[in-house]
C-alpha cells in the first residue's frame, strides 16, 4: 500500500547521507552493468563458437541410401535402395517431432558449369530453400531459392562466392545466366559457406527443375532435417536420437528393408559430434553468470553494511517508533523500503548502460571466438528480477535487527 510518509522518510535520510548513498548506489550499479556485460559477452561467445566449429547446422540429421546387406520379403540382398520425394513427404507429414527445416537434395557432382569464355566442374545440387540454413549459407549478393521456383519449377540458380569469383571476376553475376549442362540458368544470388572455397564451388537450383533436367524422375539423394534446438545437450541429442529411429523405421518398412539391415540407409546425426560445444558453452555460461553474481554480491554486501550503520545511527527513533507502539513489521519495512529503493534505482541504471552498450557495441564486434554479444529481453528481465531480490536480502537482516532493538535499550543508546 503507498504511503506518503514512507516516502518522506525515505528520501529524507538519503538526502542527509547524499554522498554515501551515491557510493552506495555506484557499487550496486557497477556490479549490475559487469553481470549484464558478463551475460552479453557469454551470448557473443556461444556464437563465435558456433560460427568457428560448425560448417553445418549443428544438429543436422542426414539420411542417406545404401545397399541392402539381407534378403527379405523376397527381395535379394545387394539392393540399391532409392530414395524418392514421395520417402520425404513421408517422413514429414508422419513424424512425431517438430522439425526446426527440412530438404531433400538430388546432386550431380562434377556439372559443367560455363559463363562466356569461363568454365568449370562444379557440384549441382537440387535443393529446398531450408537448405540454406542446414549449410548455414549466408547470401551476399541476390536472394536464395524459394518456394515459388520450386513449384514453378524456374530454371534459376544461387552460385557459391568461388564459383562467381572463378567465372565472372569482379562482375556482378545477378541477373545473368550461366550454362549449366547445355541449359541457361539466371542467377538470382551469390552465397558464402563457413566452409570455405570448397563449399562455395557449388551450384544451387530448384529441386523440381534439377529432377527435370536430370532425368531423375523423383529421385532424391538424400534429405537433410534440424529440430528446434535445445540449451540442454542430453535433451537435445535423446530427441535428436529419437527422431533419427522413427526416420529409419519409417523407411525401412516403406522400402522393404529388413530392421537389422545397417547397410541399407545410412542416418548422420551431427549432434553426437558437438558435445563438446555444448559443455563449453554451457561452462562458459556458468563461469560468466558466477564473476557477475559474484560482483552484484559484494555492492549488495556494501547496502547491507550501510544499512546496519543507518540503523544504528536511528537507534534511538526506531526505540520511540516503538515506544509508541510501532509494531517491528513496521520497522523492517521501513528498512526493506529505504533498502530496496536505493538498490532498485541504481541497480536500474546499470542494467540501461550495460544493455545500452551491448546495443550500441555488440553488433560491431566479429572477433573469431566472440561475434555480437547481446541480452535478449528474458535475460533482462531475469537480472532485474534478481536486483530486487538482492536489495530485499541486502536489506532484510539490517530491518530484522533494527526490530528486535528492545524500546529502553534504544533510548538509552547514545
Amino acid at each position: 500500500m503507498f504511503s506518503l510518509e514512507r516516502w518522506q522518510e525515505v528520501f529524507e535520510t538519503i538526502s542527509k547521507n547524499k554522498l554515501r548513498t551515491f557510493l552506495t548506489g555506484v557499487s550496486v550499479a557497477s556490479g549490475i552493468f559487469i553481470l549484464v556485460v558478463l551475460l552479453g559477452v557469454s551470448v557473443g561467445f556461444q556464437n563465435g563458437v558456433e560460427k568457428q566449429f560448425q560448417n553445418d547446422a549443428e544438429n543436422i540429421i542426414n539420411i542417406y541410401p545404401g545397399s541392402t546387406s539381407i534378403a527379405y520379403k523376397g527381395f535379394n540382398k545387394d539392393r540399391r535402395i532409392q530414395l524418392t520425394n514421395e520417402d520425404y513427404a513421408l517422413v514429414n507429414r508422419e513424424t512425431d517431432q517438430e522439425i526446426e527445416f527440412a530438404s531433400s537434395l538430388y546432386q550431380i557432382f562434377a556439372g559443367l558449369v560455363s559463363y562466356g569464355n569461363e568454365s568449370g566442374s562444379y557440384r549441382v545440387e537440387g535443393i529446398l530453400p531450408d537448405y540454406q540454413f542446414l549449410e548455414k549459407a549466408d547470401i551476399i549478393e541476390g536472394r536464395f531459392i524459394n518456394m515459388n521456383d520450386v513449384k514453378a519449377k524456374e530454371k534459376y540458380a544461387v552460385i557459391g562466392n568461388r564459383a562467381k569469383k572463378d567465372l565472372f571476376k569482379d562482375k556482378s553475376p545477378i541477373g545473368e545466366y550461366i550454362e549449366v549442362s547445355g541449359l541457361n540458368f539466371k542467377v538470382i544470388g551469390v552465397f558464402t559457406d563457413p566452409g570455405g572455397d570448397r563449399e562455395e564451388t557449388r551450384v544451387y537450383v530448384p529441386i523440381s527443375t534439377a529432377q527435370i533436367v536430370f532425368g531423375a524422375g523423383t529421385d532424391i539423394r538424400s534429405m537433410g532435417y534440424t529440430l528446434p534446438k535445445e540449451e540442454n545437450y542430453d535433451l537435445a541429442l535423446k530427441q535428436s536420437n529419437a527422431f533419427a529411429a522413427q526416420i529409419e523405421q519409417m523407411l525401412k518398412s516403406k522400402l522393404q528393408i529388413d530392421p537389422k539391415d545397417e547397410s541399407a540407409l545410412f542416418i548422420s546425426n551431427n549432434i553426437e559430434n558437438t558435445k563438446e560445444i555444448y559443455l563449453l558453452i554451457n561452462a562458459m555460461k556458468i563461469f560468466f553468470w558466477g564473476v557477475g553474481i559474484a560482483t552484484l554480491l559484494a555492492g549488495i554486501i556494501g547496502v547491507s553494511n550501510i544499512m546496519l550503520i543507518i540503523v544504528k545511527e536511528r537507534t534511538k527513533e526506531i526505540g520511540i517508533r516503538k515506544a509508541l507502539g510501532a509494531e517491528p513489521l513496521s520497522i523492517v519495512g521501513m528498512i526493506l523500503h529505504e533498502s530496496i529503493f536505493v538498490t532498485s534505482v541504481s541497480g536500474l541504471f546499470g542494467l540501461i548502460f550495460g544493455l545500452a552498450l551491448l546495443e550500441i557495441v555488440g553488433p560491431y564486434i566479429e572477433l573469431d571466438f566472440i561475434r555480437n554479444p547481446s541480452v535478449n529481453f528474458s535475460i533482462a528481465v531475469s537480472t532485474l528480477i534478481l536486483l530486487i531480490a538482492a536489495g530485499a536480502i541486502a536489506g532484510f537482516f539490517p530491518a530484522w535487527r533494527g526490530a528486535r532493538i528492545k524500546p529502553i535499550d534504544a533510548l538509552r543508546d547514545e
